[in-house]
């Protein structure tokens, strides 16, 4: 069986896996809503965040409980009081630590990744994988293809599978990784599960072994 073909045995593994995890963490899913709700009234519950890009560079909006201040991303970007943030955001990959602009209970679904569960929706609706490269912010891959110009090949490779709510660089320092190093793991993933069945499938088993230590340790979380 080649990677093509793999493909369509990923998709059906994704969408069983989604419906079920999905439905196993319902019950925080509720507790995590009402938390945002009682921190911060008037912010929505997921996070008013830019579109991302998936699959050869498609653009579709990421569910994730919101962890900051409403209106979080466009402040960092238009607010002046953030403009030495945003450059030090720039500076260190699109990840910053000790963000002022995170809640209390923010931290917390960050560092174990609660904020990430209601991606379960976007792979329900074929925008991304369980496992898979990271969704980029368009504005992010620009800017780094500018700082990093050898990874212009890397980044339309990462590009050509879907994204993942866990992958390569996620369970090996999370987001203490910089960008360069990050898009060639994400690139050697897609290399990876473009080939045959049997290293496709036994690749995605590996990272998703190595997940729930990545997120109990809370290590490389911002």
């Amino acid at each position: 069986m080649t990677g093509w073909q793999y493909s369509h045995l990923k998709r059906a593994i994704d969408i069983v896996s989604a419906l079920v995890l999905g439905i196993l963490s319902l019950p925080i899913c509720v507790m995590t809503a009402i938390a945002i709700k009682l921190e911060s009234p008037d912010g929505p519950i997921f996070a008013d965040i830019p579109l991302r890009m998936g699959r050869n560079g498609l653009r579709f909006r990421l569910y994730k409980f919101r962890s900051m201040i409403p209106n979080a991303h466009a402040l960092l970007r238009t607010d002046p009081k953030f403009k030495q943030l945003f450059e030090e955001y720039k500076k260190s990959s699109f990840k910053l630590h000790n963000d002022p602009r995170v809640t209390k209970i923010g931290k917390l679904i960050r560092k174990y990744s609660i904020d990430e569960i209601p991606q379960f929706i976007n792979v329900l609706k074929g925008d991304m994988s369980i496992v898979g490269p990271r969704p980029y912010y368009p504005d992010e891959i620009e800017i780094q293809q500018e700082k990093y110009p050898h990874t212009k090949g890397l980044i339309k490779n990462a590009l050509s599978v879907r994204p993942g709510i866990t992958g390569h660089w996620q369970v090996n320092g999370r987001s203490d990784i910089n960008f360069d190093k990050r898009i060639e793991m994400d690139a050697q993933y897609a290399s990876i599960i473009s080939n045959s069945l049997w290293s496709a499938l036994w690749y995605d088993l590996k990272i998703l072994f190595k997940t729930p230590l990545a997120v109990l340790s809370g290590r490389g979380a911002t």
